[in-house]
């Protein structure tokens, strides 16, 4: 799952809805992420891959290689 447009979608994509709507996924905190993995449930589809990848690579300190990519 570690495919470029994957990180580029990381990048790009903003959250489409909660508390952090508008804000590209790579940027939010580690700690909403963990809300989704623990309280909530991912969201569906290619959203929640997506998070789940951004977790993963905040968690490895990662998420640095992805931030050079943001428009």
């Amino acid at each position: 799952m570690l495919e470029k447009e994957n990180l580029i979608k990381l990048a790009t994509v903003k959250m489409p809805f909660g508390k952090y709507a508008g804000r590209v996924l790579i940027d939010l905190p580690e700690e909403y992420l963990f809300w989704f993995e623990n309280k909530a449930q991912w969201p569906k589809g290619e959203l929640g891959k997506l998070l789940q990848l951004c977790l993963a690579l905040k968690i490895e300190g990662l998420d640095a290689v992805v931030k050079p990519l943001k428009r």
